[in-house]
């Protein structure tokens, strides 16, 4: 791979902010700083971007599939065009394919599906697993019918499937199996999520969650007299939380409480889209459920909210827009956070020595075009 040096860019590396900077990488970044440091090197492709601003590759740790694809589907191939796309049109560089409640058999299909896509496609650094220990009450789009109390041995055999790739997983702490469980999770490298939870704040306390699946939705709500699931992320200062920023599934003014609470260290960016993403409204699918497209918003056919059709690109805008965010957190929330929790040591960051995904973006925060590991992607629109 030829070297390729990105020239008076903006730069926001995750910890800094250049003015007038330049990015040299191959499949890795190789120098990062001002123009006034910059010295030729022979045998370079020089790329100007007078006018432009290059950003971390964006990271989603929770999205179910697109553009007609589902990581639950098992297919390998499918999931690999499904990720390829999503940088192409997304800018994201950093992928965890996401599952849900069902059965045993089509999370062992999903395991061994994304398993192999991920050998093919080294975006895919990871597996969420959404369910299937999870609470009745609060089961949102989740199939009742397969949940299950927690299990270390099963999600074991889970991982073993998925080639060690599962690095977060939702579940409800209230239950009374939970501790084991947690442990399993904390000695094994997957993060426990909080989702999906009827769980109290007196509940919480003993748990060892510290990241919470899509923030105020399908969870205990924070009420004056118990504060619950929502209410005990807002107050642990170290717990990570996810935003659905569509405007949809959290109206906008509680994003800003969120904002204001979390902070932008401790807030994650995520789509949870779904199939739907990107392909015309009309009837979809989630889980084997019926799925009705319409307005940017997904849902079953009593109404309940079914995933999104939310674009990463467009949660990054949005950030800003629902909230008092500005660029240098918005790239936190994008991608420096996500890194920081899971050990993505090579992603979430602009510095020597990480992988070169970068995302080039216009003063309006349009994606104009993407490096993965230092190549070029063609945009698609």
């Amino acid at each position: 791979m030829s070297v390729k040096v990105l020239k008076h860019a903006t730069i926001y590396t995750g910890d800094d902010i250049i003015d007038d900077g330049y990015v040299r990488f191959d499949k890795q970044i190789i120098a990062v700083g001002p123009m006034e440091a910059f010295k030729n090197q022979p045998n370079e492709e020089i790329i100007l971007a007078t006018g432009k601003t290059i950003i971390p590759g964006f990271i989603d740790v929770h999205s179910h599939g697109g553009y007609g694809y589902d990581a639950m589907d098992g297919n390998a191939d499918e999931i690999d065009k499904m990720v390829r796309i999503m940088t192409a049109k997304e800018g994201i560089t950093t992928y965890f394919c996401t599952t849900m409640t069902q059965s045993n058999a089509n999370i062992e299909k999903a395991m061994r599906g994304v398993n192999e896509a991920a050998k093919r496609n080294p975006v895919i650094q990871g597996v969420h697993l959404e369910g299937p220990f999870i609470s009745a009450k609060y089961k949102g789009a989740q199939p009742e019918e397969y949940i299950k109390d927690p299990n270390p041995e099963l999600l074991d055999h889970w991982n073993e499937l998925a080639g060690g790739l599962v690095k977060l997983i939702t579940y409800a702490p209230e239950d009374d199996h939970s501790r084991e469980f947690e442990d399993y999770c904390l000695s094994h490298g997957i993060v426990p999520a909080v989702g999906h939870s009827n769980a109290t704040r007196e509940q919480l306390l003993h748990s060892k969650a510290g990241h919470a699946t899509h923030l105020y939705n399908a969870q205990r709500e924070f009420k004056h007299r118990e504060p619950g699931v929502t209410g005990h992320v807002m107050l642990e200062n170290n717990m990570y939380a996810e935003l659905i920023m569509d405007g949809f599934h959290i109206v906008p003014d509680m994003l800003q409480l969120a904002f204001d609470q979390k902070g932008p260290e401790r807030v994650e960016l995520v789509t949870d889209s779904m199939r739907a993403k990107g392909i015309a409204e009309g009837e979809s699918e989630l889980g084997g459920q019926k799925v009705y497209v319409k307005d940017k918003q997904a849902r079953l056919e009593d109404g309940t909210l079914a995933g999104s059709v939310l674009s990463f690109d467009d949660a990054f805008k949005n950030c800003m827009k629902f909230t008092d965010a500005d660029l240098y957190d918005a790239v936190l929330m994008s991608s420096v956070n996500q890194a920081n929790e899971f050990g993505l040591t090579t992603k979430g960051g602009i510095a020597e020595g990480k992988d070169a995904d970068l995302n080039i973006i216009d003063n309006s925060c349009n994606l104009l075009s993407t490096y993965s590991y230092g190549e070029l992607v063609p945009k698609m629109d």
